[in-house]
This record gives structure tokens, sequence and C-alpha cells, in this order.
């Protein structure tokens, strides 16, 4: 967590006084309750943690040494819990239950790094209980107003070409990011917004910037991969994704990729967001970003993602704000104090680090009412080249946070944890976008069964699919940053097993579907089943009518589960 005070969280942090205006309760405790995984069977001791499963709980071990804590089971000791009835099938096991003993001012902090350690699945801040009296004749304060939900405003999760199809990806199983984790590599973040709570770990190494800018970006950061499902604020493009985050204070971003990446496994994804300022200006710093670059330029950061990478951990990152052709001569010539081993990582003839590199593209015209250009064309500060691999959206991202150094400019007020924002911009805005995509496809490969995507399947797979770059005015596609993801056509490209075809026996339009919040749909009668095309085109409605009122339909339809997927009416 930062080092910002925190606001009161939770019932009964203040009470009305005689007058109505709030005091604390003085001597209310507060609780931090651990919950362990129960194949690590953790046994705690006064002289340290063990595991029955022979489980390695060294990490955590240290851990409580260094900071001086105890752990202790909450409702009785292990053994004893274990020798009591079995409880009932759908009961908690108390047996997983501890309380962190120690550090009490500083629980919310230690939440987030114990959660993310080997052998706990959660952990989470009980505040003191207090008495439930309102006392008399207190005023009441007006509650704030609800945040409402924002997620109409958020048309990158809309199916392709507009979004990446996240709503599509939400119905299939594992869609959403189930099994993946996301970390984070930048500065700071707003830990305890009310609508990064529900899969968000905490910091898994350094320490955050106390900056209210840096707390924004990476805030804004976390809404657009994993925001909270529900009817409050905004939701990510892969909800149920697990996230965390690394920060550079102190270690530096080659470290805190490195130690990211050692917290991941095969499939996951570590999402980097920082830029610096490159050779163009001779690595001057400047307010307008001109001539930043990737962090893969420098050796260290390199060969830390190449370590990510090689560990089947997929690295997503920004190319950066800097409006450079990454295809640039300059960028063949070794910098002086490089070693001389180092080559040009921008030249697809060297060898690549294996991330996959995210490129700053238009949002449909009319968003939020503004136009930045044609629909995924390249906006002007967006780094491009052959090694750039996909683009999101660089303008108009609607989702937590606020604006730079200010409050939400969707949604503001004196709580950092409510704010929100139109406006998340820049390849910053983009590699989550990407990164979200991404972690929806590594759930639908472990829920079918099938291996993970590695660095190379990704970079290849988002290549081979997605809505294609378009040119603008002095931009053309030619000044490559990819294709912007589609879910649903890569994955039937990776699971073409998936999809299975038929010829249509009859049909039913539904023009005015029940119940009415159904979307229109087109329904077609293939394979003994009947299959569901949503918000047909008036073209496709037009064909299939034609053919099947000529007598001899001959309707092809290619569906995945219910779901038609393509749909060619012959003759």
């Amino acid at each position: 967590m930062t080092d910002q005070a925190e606001p009161a969280q939770g019932p009964g942090a203040l009470g009305p006084g005689p007058d109505g205006a709030g005091f604390t309760y003085r001597g209310a405790e507060q609780e931090l309750i651990v919950v362990a995984r129960p194949e690590a069977r953790l046994r705690a001791r006064a002289d340290g943690v063990r595991s029955a499963s022979g489980a390695d709980v060294t990490s955590l071990t240290m851990f409580l040494s260094d900071e001086q804590l105890t752990l202790e089971p909450l409702f009785g000791s292990e053994d004893r819990l274990a020798q009591a009835p079995a409880p009932a099938p759908d009961a908690p096991d108390l047996a997983l239950f501890y309380r962190v003993r120690g550090g009490e001012s500083r629980a919310r902090e230690l939440r987030a790094r114990i959660a993310a350690l080997p052998g706990i699945d959660t952990a989470y801040v009980k505040p003191g209980a207090v008495p439930a009296s309102l006392g008399q004749g207190e005023r009441q304060e007006e509650k704030a107003p609800l945040t409402p939900d924002f997620s109409g405003r958020q048309g990158y999760l809309h199916p392709a070409p507009e979004g990446v199809g996240a709503l599509w990806a939400w119905q299939r199983h594992g869609g959403a990011g189930q099994d993946v984790t996301v970390i984070v590599v930048e500065g700071a973040w707003q830990l305890g917004h009310e609508d990064l709570a529900a899969k968000l770990a905490g910091v898994v190494v350094g320490t955050p910037l106390d900056d209210l800018a840096w707390r924004n970006h990476g805030t804004s950061v976390l809404g657009v991969v994993a925001g909270d499902r529900g009817e409050l604020g905004v939701t990510g493009i892969a909800p149920d994704a697990v996230t965390a985050a690394a920060s550079v204070r102190g270690i530096g971003s080659a470290a805190a990729i490195h130690a990211a990446a050692e917290r991941l496994g095969p499939g996951d994804i570590v999402l980097v967001e920082l830029h610096r300022p490159g050779p163009r200006f001779e690595y001057a710093e400047r307010d307008d970003q001109r001539g930043c670059l990737p962090l893969e330029w420098w050796p260290d950061d390199f060969a830390a993602v190449r370590y990510a990478t090689a560990k089947g951990v997929l690295v997503v990152a920004a190319a950066g704000n800097g409006a450079e052709s990454l295809d640039d001569a300059l960028y063949e010539r070794r910098p002086d104090d490089f070693p001389g081993w180092w080559r040009n990582p921008f030249n697809p003839s060297n060898a690549s680090s294996g991330a996959v590199l995210v490129g700053a593209g238009a949002p449909p015209p009319g968003t939020h009412g503004r136009d930045h250009g044609p629909d995924r064309s390249r906006l002007a500060f967006s780094n491009h080249g052959a090694r750039v691999d996909a683009q999101g959206w660089g303008h108009e991202v609607t989702t937590t946070g606020g604006f730079w150094d200010r409050p939400g400019d969707l949604q503001g007020g004196p709580e950092e944890i409510t704010w929100y924002t139109d406006a998340f911009s820049g390849t910053s805005a983009a590699a989550p976008v990407v990164a979200g995509a991404l972690a929806g496809l590594q759930g639908v490969l472990r829920a079918a069964g099938r291996p993970v995507m590695s660095p190379e399947d990704a970079r290849r797979v988002l290549r081979a699919t997605g809505s294609p770059q378009q040119d603008a005015p002095g931009r053309p596609a030619s000044q490559r940053i990819g294709n912007r993801p589609d879910i649903r056509a890569a994955v039937t490209h990776l699971l073409p097993q998936a999809v299975d075809s038929g010829r249509a026996e009859r049909y039913w339009d539904e023009l005015l579907p029940y119940p009415p919040e159904l979307p229109p749909r087109l329904r077609l009668f293939v394979a003994g089943a009947w299959r569901t095309l949503d918000h047909p085109s008036p073209e496709v409605r037009q064909a299939v009518h034609t053919a099947f009122a000529g007598g001899r339909p001959d309707v092809r339809v290619w569906f995945a589960d219910e779901e038609i997927v393509g749909l060619v009416v012959v003759g």
C-alpha cells in the first residue's frame, strides 16, 4: 500500500459523538485474517510454520520471521480441529483460518504482501468491532451516492472490430481469465479502490511511490485488466484473473520484471507499463515524451524479459509514446556503454525478448463524443515498426482511477477509492487492453484442458487474427502497430476442433426476442440442434429469408456449441 492516509473503511471505524460529530472508538482492534490453501495443510507452531503435506513454505516462514509476526490458528489448533466431527460438505474448513499477531498498525500493507505468498489463498483486514448504537438525537450524515455502472462506456469490451470481444469471452468457460495471474510492473496503485478488491493480491515486490500521478496510472491499468464484475463502476476485460503489482521503486525495472516472473508459472502474464528516453535526443527527458522507447532496448531489461518468457510467462509491454519508428537505422548502432553481445532488439532478424509489444490505436470515431482518426489507425504519439505485435485503444479508455495527477474526470470526489476516468490514454492504456485479451484466451485454453499459449504462440496468434490496422492521413498502416485483438477469432484459430459445421434445415428469425433483454437473434436448426446468431446484419437476415423462401435452401453454418461463428448462403 501507499503511505497516504487511508480513509476509514467499513462499518465501525467512526461513531457518532454526543453532538453528532464523529469520533473514533478507542480500543477497537482490527484483525488481519489469513486463509490457507487446503493443499498446503499448514501447521503453525511457536517455532514457525510447517506443512504437513510437505509443501515448501520457506518463504512464508521467512516473511513472518523478518516482520516479527506470528501466525495463530483462528479456531484452535489444527490437530484439535482434525479430531472434530466432519463439517457439512458446503461448510468452510475451519483449519484453514489464521490470524496474524503483530504489525497491527501495518495490517493493510501486510495483507497485500502475505496474500501473494505460497501456501496462502487470501487475506483480509477486519475493522474493529464497535457498539451498534447510534446514540440519542444524533444527526445522520447524508450518504454519498453509489457509484453507477460505467461499463456501457467501455467500448473496448465490445465485439470486434470495435473492441476485443470480452463480452463474448465471458460466456465461454474460462474466458473471464480464470486461473490466470497478471502482475503489473510500474510504480504505484490505489489498492483499496472499490472496484479492484475481488481478485487483487497486492504488491509482491518493491515499495510503491507515494505520488498521486503514479497511483492514478497504476489504478487505471488494473481496472482495464481486471476491474471487478458487478453493477458498480467498470468491469475488466478479464475480471476473474488474479492481479498483483510489482513496484520498481528501490530495485529498478529489470529486477522488478525478474521478481514478478519468479512468482508466476507458464501462461501467466507480466504487464510492463513503462518506457524511457532513448538515443534520439541523447536520452534526455522531454515533456512531450518524444524519443521514448520500450524497456527492452536496455540490456538488463531485455535479459529480465527473456528470463520471463523462457519460463513460459507472457510479457506484455508498452511500445512507448515516443512517436518513433523502431525500424529506424538509429537503433542498429550499439551504444558505447552497452555490452558487446548486445544487438538491436527491435530488428526481427536478431534474438527477440519474446515480449508482446503494444502500440496505441485510435478508438472508433465518436467514442465519448470525440474523434481521434480512423478506427485502429496509429495514434501520432505511438511508436511503430515491425517489432510491434498488436494494438489496443490509446484514447478514451474508461477505467478506475483519476486523470494523471487529478481526481477522476468521470467520477471524482474526496476519496481516491471511488475515482473513475474516461480519459486513460497512451501505450500504457493500450497494453492492458491486450494483456486482458490474452488473459481471457489463456483462461479458455485452461478450461478446455489445452496447453496454454507460450510467449511465441501469443505473438503469432495476435498477428494472425484480430481486426486489422487502418490508414490515417500521414499515418499509413505500413507504420505498423498491428491488429486489435479479437478473442473470438483467436479462440477459433487456437481451438479449431471446437468449431463444427452443417447445413441448416430450418430457421427462426427473432425480431422481437423474449425475454426482451436478449439481443435480436437469428436461429438456425443445424446438426440436430438450434444454433444462434446474435445481432445478425440486415444483409445476412435477407439472404437467409430468400434462401428458405426459394424452397431449396443451402445455408452452410459453422458453430461452436450453440453459437453460430460463420454462415454462408450458397447460390
